[in-house]
C-alpha cells in the first residue's frame, strides 16, 4: 500500500503515520489555506475537492477538471530532521497550479478534521504553508 524507510520501525511513528493515513482517508478535503513564498494562492484551489486513497492516488476535482497525484506519509529520511520527522508527501505531475502542491511536507498539526502541513524551500529559503480541512 505505501512503502515506508526503515524509520518506520519507531511504534510512535508507525501508530502516527497509520492515524493521519485513515484520518485522510475518510472523506474528501479542501485546501482552505496555501501561501506559497508569502503569497496567498488558496484561490486557486477554490472548489477543487480531495480525495486521498488507501492506494496512494490523490485526486483532485472541481465538477469540471480532475486531476490524479499521489501521496503518501514516511518517515523523514533528511539529514536535518530529526527521526521522528514525518513528511506528507504529494506529487502531481501536471504543469498547472498543482505542480505547486508537489512536495515532502513537514507536518504542522493534524487532526481528524485539519492537517495543516509547511516546508522551507532549500533553493530560496522561502516558506510554503498549505492547510487541507475536510468537507
Amino acid at each position: 500500500m505505501f512503502s515506508c524507510s526503515s524509520d518506520d520501525d519507531n511504534p510512535n511513528n508507525l501508530t502516527i503515520q497509520n492515524k493521519i493515513r485513515a484520518n485522510v482517508g475518510i472523506g474528501t478535503w479542501r485546501i482552505t489555506s496555501f501561501i506559497d513564498s508569502g503569497t496567498d494562492e488558496t484561490s486557486d484551489f477554490t472548489g477543487y475537492n480531495f480525495t486521498f486513497n488507501a492506494n496512494g492516488v490523490l485526486n483532485a476535482t472541481n465538477g469540471v477538471n480532475s486531476y490524479d497525484g499521489t501521496w503518501s506519509v514516511e518517515s523523514s529520511n533528511s539529514s536535518d530532521d530529526s527521526p521522528d520527522d514525518l513528511d506528507f508527501n504529494i506529487n502531481f505531475t501536471v504543469m498547472n497550479d498543482f505542480e505547486d502542491l508537489s512536495d515532502d511536507w513537514d507536518i504542522i498539526s493534524q487532526s481528524s478534521t485539519k492537517i495543516e502541513l509547511i516546508d522551507i524551500s532549500g533553493g530560496n529559503g522561502g516558506t510554503d504553508l498549505l492547510t487541507f480541512e475536510r468537507n
